[in-house]
């Protein structure tokens, strides 16, 4: 696989990530569609390993998010700008606490958006509590399978 077919598997695994925090766009099917897409044009072991592997992670995001109380972001008060801050922490988190850093970083955005808007630590809190209990713990689990299936994905084209 060339390098720009794998510019363009990365571009659109990066709107799939996007996508999650944006209601109405299928992030996660963006996300397997990419992989999807990487794995027939480079049929080798790994990369049908990790489309297996994204298959079955998604799936089980799927039933995680069904068990999970229904989206009700917009009745909470979230915003745009709260979305962004949520993926960038979480992208952060991602990054600097290696996986597992995704969920503090997410909750660390949200916090911080609120903490800026309402600027006291008890009010912001209160916001984080509500926005999680709202459809934020639907969109994490979604968005942190996203980043494992994208992290995958990255690390079986770093290792050739």
């Amino acid at each position: 696989m060339g390098v720009w077919d794998l510019v363009l598997v990365g571009l659109v695994l990066l709107l799939g990530l996007c996508g999650v925090l944006v209601p109405g766009v299928p992030g996660s099917w963006l996300v397997w569609a990419a992989v999807m897409w990487w794995a027939l044009k480079d049929p080798q072991t790994v990369a049908w390993w990790v489309l297996v592997g994204a298959t079955v992670a998604l799936f089980v995001s799927q039933v995680v998010r069904w068990a999970l109380p229904p989206r009700r972001l917009r009745e909470s008060g979230a915003t745009p700008r709260m979305a962004v801050y949520a993926g960038v922490g979480s992208f952060l988190g991602f990054c600097l606490i290696p996986v597992v850093g995704s969920i503090p970083g997410f909750m660390t955005g949200i916090y911080l958006e609120e903490r800026l808007r309402l600027g006291g630590h008890g009010e912001a809190r209160a916001a984080l509590r509500t926005a999680m209990r709202s459809g934020g713990s639907s969109v994490l689990a979604e968005l942190f399978t996203c980043q494992l299936i994208a992290g995958a994905w990255v690390g079986a084209v770093l290792s050739g």
